[in-house]
């Protein structure tokens, strides 16, 4: 079957509703995948701020070389006792703090997901992405294609 022949209101096959699956559901599961996809988000932010600490800390040893370069001895004694190697938060550096995350809330999340989507839709994701692409697209235009 053709692009030009295939029905304009199904999605991809690896993108079809399965049989009996509910307009609600396939709304819910489409929230769900988009709080997963915020998730996501969060996660790349929480390894940024894992990579700008690390950075800003050792941005201090030249704080402190220059420090001691300009006879300021007692000011880079102070930031070397008090902040550098700081713990970000009482007892963790800031790998701790993703390796904690990822390990508990965003693979709880993760898991979540996938169990509901695999049980309520037979595995298939974004269900709700791909029948927006049908409602949206031009069926026959170049660029609106369903597969690749």
């Amino acid at each position: 079957m053709t692009e030009r022949e295939e029905p304009a209101a199904l999605p991809d096959p690896d993108h079809r509703r399965p049989e009996g699956l509910d307009d609600v559901t396939v709304d819910a599961l489409g929230r769900l995948s988009k709080a997963l996809e915020t998730i996501h988000r969060v996660r790349g932010h929480l390894y940024a701020f894992h990579q700008l600490t690390g950075t800003a800390d050792f941005e201090l040893d030249n704080a402190v070389r220059l420090l001691r370069q300009a006879g300021h001895d007692k000011w880079a004694d102070r930031i070397e006792r008090e902040l550098i190697g700081r713990n970000v938060i009482q007892g963790r550096w800031t790998f701790q703090i993703v390796e904690e995350y990822d390990d508990g809330y965003y693979a709880t999340f993760q898991e979540l997901e996938r169990q509901a989507r695999n049980e309520l839709a037979g595995g298939v994701r974004h269900l709700y992405e791909a029948e927006l692409k049908q409602q949206r697209r031009t069926p026959g235009q170049p660029g609106h294609e369903t597969t690749p």
